[in-house]
């Protein structure tokens, strides 16, 4: 690990004034990504801003139908709050199987999707139930956010400050996870949302990230039922393909994670 400062500001504030004074420093919430790159050498800032300290970022609220949850809640907060699971409930089940109790511990919403790792469970569920991701700059609806792996639309300088989930009328989550790290090789979210529109949206399966899968999603607005896909097939040529599984079988893994969550949905 190379050297760096390690700030720790107290407000949103502090924090963009010390990012202006070390333009190749990076923000550090849950560190998960960022800390393992660093001890490999693959990322060598000059300081560290630790956003922990900063308050009024960690919040969890609902605010008519929409769930309002601070950048700064952690996977264990979010998946063991009651307000979730009254508003959510598989929003709360899905964070509880984020990797591990440590991971749960310490890692962040805000974290996870201003990282956008394409297995991560968060951009399944914004992009699914249409979600807008809150800065210290503008509001950013998730259709416009993930641009790619490990890709967004934030400016280098902008912070996430929040994520706003509107409440479905119902949704379902199931992914297939790699024994070993807990990530998902294939996680699947299908959402009717308030308004009646049906989304089904796929991480750790596709080369660019996370994706919408349109086809599975006209046939769920003719019959919500998981027979309703058995006849739709899912294209392996823009599948992540690595030493876990190939295109072909995580596209199978999408039909197989789509009809189970639907299931779930309808359960």
């Amino acid at each position: 690990m190379y050297a760096f400062e390690y700030l720790k500001p107290t407000s949103l504030a502090e924090a963009k004034a010390m990012l202006a004074d070390h333009p190749d420093g990076k923000l550090l919430s849950g560190g998960h990504t960022l800390l393992p790159a660093m001890k490999l050498r693959l990322a060598g800032p000059s300081a560290l801003v630790d956003l922990r300290g900063v308050s009024g970022m960690d919040g969890i609220d609902r605010k008519g139908d929409v769930l309002v949850i601070g950048a700064l809640a952690r996977h264990h907060d979010v998946a063991e709050s009651e307000v979730v699971k009254a508003a959510i409930p598989t929003l709360a089940a899905m964070v509880g199987t984020i990797g591990d109790p440590a991971v749960r511990h310490r890692g962040t919403i805000g974290g996870s999707v201003a990282n956008n790792d394409p297995s991560a469970d968060y951009a399944a569920a914004s992009l699914a139930l249409g979600a807008t991701i809150v800065t210290d700059k503008r509001r950013i609806a998730a259709d416009e956010y993930f641009t790619g792996l490990f890709s967004t639309a934030l400016d280098e300088d902008e912070i996430v400050t929040a994520v706003e989930f509107p409440i479905p009328k119902r949704m379902g989550y199931q992914k297939f996870r790699n024994p070993a790290s807990r990530y998902a090789l294939c996680g699947v979210c299908v959402a009717e949302t308030a308004s009646g529109e049906i989304r089904v949206t796929v991480v750790g399966a596709g080369a660019n990230g996370v994706f919408r899968v349109t086809d599975m999603e006209a046939a769920l607005k003719e019959s919500f039922t998981a027979d309703a896909l058995k006849d739709v097939e899912v294209a392996p040529d823009d599948m992540a393909s690595d030493i876990h599984a190939d295109q072909e079988y995580r596209a199978h893994l999408v039909g197989v994670m789509a009809r189970r969550a639907v299931a779930a949905a309808t359960a």
